[in-house]
């Protein structure tokens, strides 16, 4: 029987993220910016972990979140073994406790902890047909509470679907560098992750759309440029993500 559902998913994600196509020098070439080897990285929202095979190609150490138990079983058949890899099967928000994590059993990359990220989905063009069938409680842990227990990062990538301004509000201390996604259904997100880093300290930014692993700038704008590109962004642009460097 062919498998169904979360496994099936899961399953493409794995075929997509860590085939012969996957673009592994054109995403090692844009994370060797902000990575060195032996740094510390958070990666919160790993999915399948393509994310945290590159930063390990790279030689950094990788902490990687994912709250889902299908893609966290991925991930520890992928990186058990790999003592440079801390699996946490939690989500990341404003505070340490539980939220309640919104399922999409056919396309877990869209599970989200964001009610309004669901809400602004309904009927938006390229969205038809997205499904958050199951809602289940999991463990969230901050930025911060990481921090106390595996250090500072160097980076940090955050993809969580609508959810990324929770993440950075439990975020007290700027760090280097970090990206966060960002989508066109939820520009408001990523224009109140902008306000909260620009809080934090002096970041610069630019954005890679898709997964083109290309940074469209090749600049750092300031917090009030980016989010004039980012309600400029066309509707079909869908995804990106934004770069901040501090001290830029």
């Amino acid at each position: 029987m062919r498998p169904k559902g979360t496994a099936a998913a899961v399953g493409r994600s794995l075929r997509l993220y860590h085939g012969p196509a996957a673009p592994r020098a054109a995403m090692d070439a844009l994370y060797r910016r902000f990575v060195r080897e032996g740094d510390l990285v958070f990666d919160v929202g790993a999915h399948v972990g393509d994310r945290i095979a590159a930063f390990r190609r790279l030689g950094a150490r990788v902490v990687a979140l994912e709250p889902q138990a299908g893609p966290a079983r991925a991930l520890r058949l992928l990186f058990s073994r790999d003592p440079g890899v801390t699996l946490v099967e939690a989500a990341a928000g404003a505070a340490e406790g539980e939220v309640w994590l919104s399922l999409n059993h056919a396309n877990p990359t869209v599970s989200t902890a964001s009610a309004a990220f669901i809400a602004a989905a309904a009927g938006a063009p390229g969205w038809e047909g997205q499904v958050w069938d199951a809602r289940v409680r999991c463990p969230a842990t901050t930025l911060d509470a990481l921090i106390a227990r595996h250090g500072p990062p160097a980076f940090a990538k955050i993809d969580v679907e609508g959810f990324e301004d929770r993440v950075l509000a439990g975020l007290s201390t700027p760090l280097p560098a970090l990206s966060f996604e960002v989508t066109t259904i939820a520009r408001e997100v990523g224009l109140r992750c902008l306000e909260r880093l620009a809080a934090l300290g002096p970041y610069g930014f630019d954005l890679a759309l898709g997964e083109s692993q290309s940074l469209r700038l090749g600049r750092l704008a300031t917090a009030d440029e980016m989010a004039a590109i980012l309600a400029r962004l066309p509707h079909a642009a869908n995804s990106g993500d934004v770069y901040a460097v501090l001290g830029a």
